[in-house]
């Protein structure tokens, strides 16, 4: 019986040996983005923040292309011993209906760590237009089908904001394709559009120089960076469309490295530092342990691929 209860027990104390080992060399944190987007600016503050926790550095590579696939799939095909982990973003949910041929499935074959953070988009009017509130833009919009036009790629987040809006409320606001999001922008402001759907961190600065007018942030709840704007939701009940950040490892990596890392992340969120950091950018901490996390990402994977079908979004 001793030697039985002995047998049962390693393969726990063999579990908690890796994991007081791990990491014992530096770990790469795979990046679907090329630096200075968005994500890379919060990718690099947490992989420091790792690196400090863990005592080994957290590397950022970056591979962008197709959409953040590229990354994706290096990740899907690395070993899973926890030294090659995701910087995972709403990308990964919406790419799965968006694009008709992938050589991997994101649900199947990642391992979710932990959520870290949530970044609301601002919907936005250039100042000129007699628009100052969301049931405004709503009565304009459905007045005047057609008239109103917001500028955004194909795919991304920012125009499946504005398509979720068409959907949960019937109006007609024109969807302008764009290659640059910075240009859409710069359109609005000047006029050649109406109406922008924009990440908080590209439009909060021209929010507070009055070039652009703010009518809702489209997460659940007002943002503490703009409090005196609404949330569209407000008006619109159930509407949310933030962009998402989180940390995920190629299917099978041990659950104590899992598990470590995840406890790692929500104990960097927990830190008055962190949230100081984050809030600039309008994020706010997304700790989220894995279960939770894959539910989040299996929930949002659903709930876009209904807006894109009803967008008639593609991506080339």
């Amino acid at each position: 019986m001793h030697v039985a209860a002995g047998t049962a027990a390693l393969p726990a104390l063999g579990g908690i040996a890796r994991a007081q080992r791990y990491p014992s060399r530096p770990v790469r944190l795979i990046l679907g983005y090329a630096p200075g987007a968005a994500p890379d600016i919060v990718c690099r503050l947490m992989g420091q923040w790792l690196s400090e926790r863990l005592g080994q550095p957290f590397v950022v590579e970056n591979r962008p292309g197709a959409g953040s696939n590229l990354g994706t799939e290096m990740v899907v095909r690395a070993p899973a011993d926890g030294y090659t982990l995701l910087y995972t973003t709403t990308a990964n949910a919406t790419n799965a209906t968006l694009y008709e041929h992938l050589n991997f499935n994101f649900i199947r074959d990642i391992a979710p760590i932990a959520g870290v953070i949530r970044v609301p988009n601002l919907v936005t009017v250039n100042p000129a237009l007699p628009i100052a509130s969301i049931p405004q833009l709503i009565a304009v919009a459905k007045a005047q089908p057609g008239t109103l036009n917001f500028g955004a790629a194909n795919g991304g987040t920012v125009q499946l904001s504005g398509e979720l809006f068409k959907m949960m409320t019937g109006v007609e606001i024109v969807h302008v394709p764009y290659r640059s999001q910075a240009q859409a922008t710069t359109d609005v402001m000047a006029g050649r559009l109406q109406v922008s759907f924009d990440v908080m961190p590209t439009t909060i600065a021209y929010v507070r120089d009055g070039k652009l007018r703010a009518l809702g942030v489209t997460t659940a709840t007002r943002s503490p960076a703009l409090p005196d704007v609404p949330a569209v939701a407000e008006f619109v009940p159930g509407y949310e469309a933030s962009s998402w950040h989180g940390l995920c490892a190629p299917k099978n990596t041990p659950r104590d490295i899992v598990d470590l890392v995840g406890a790692t992340v929500k104990a960097i969120l927990a830190e008055p530092q962190a949230k100081e950091r984050l809030a600039p950018l309008g994020g706010t901490p997304m700790p989220m342990a894995s279960a939770e996390f894959a539910d989040f990402i299996a929930a949002e994977t659903d709930k876009w691929a209904k807006v894109i079908k009803f967008a008639g979004a593609k991506v080339d």
